[in-house]
């Protein structure tokens, strides 16, 4: 056997000599991550303008705070406008469910109010038809009768409609 068997100290402090070498590489990576941050911000991004006295940063603060004191007040108004809206239109949806029911004089009442008394009588404005009854059962019964006589005729005389000629 020509394998050679290391002792366990050896072992550890390779394995020690090993990490050691990770660790310092990992740092030095981690320092590289962070100087590639900056060196991007310092070529993508402009340096922030601010105020040099605190008086003007004071200033500058009053101003962004009554700016969002507008843009609030805009909002609830806006707000309180499509609540209104929006309870406008479901009054409106219990009306058309209501009308649904009603006949053609409360609908207009309802529409134009109670101080307008509407009363429209549709049905005066329709003609009447008089309506003539005849004695159908009669005439069709003479119908009959007096087909089955010209087929006696035709067969008596021993002619068909078909071979008959005016």
């Amino acid at each position: 056997m020509s394998e050679k068997i290391m002792a366990s100290s050896h072992k550890h402090h390779l394995k020690s000599l090993m990490l050691q070498i990770a660790k310092g590489l990992l740092d030095a990576e981690a320092i590289e991550a962070v100087e590639d941050i900056f060196f991007y911000m310092d070529e993508n991004c402009a340096a922030l303008d601010m105020p040099g006295s605190l008086a003007e940063l004071q200033e500058l603060c009053k101003t962004i705070h009554h700016q969002i004191d507008k843009v609030d007040e805009e909002r609830y108004d806006l707000a309180d406008k499509g609540g209104k809206c929006d309870k406008e239109i479901e009054d409106l949806r219990i009306k058309v469910i209501e009308f649904q029911g009603l006949s053609a004089d409360s609908m207009l009442q309802a529409l134009l109010g109670s101080k307008h008394k509407v009363s429209m009588d549709f049905r005066a404005n329709l003609k009447e038809v008089k309506k003539e009854v005849k004695e159908e059962v009669g005439v069709v019964s003479c119908d009959i009768s007096a087909v089955a006589r010209a087929r006696q005729r035709w067969t008596s005389m021993d002619m068909t409609p078909s071979t008959a000629s005016p």
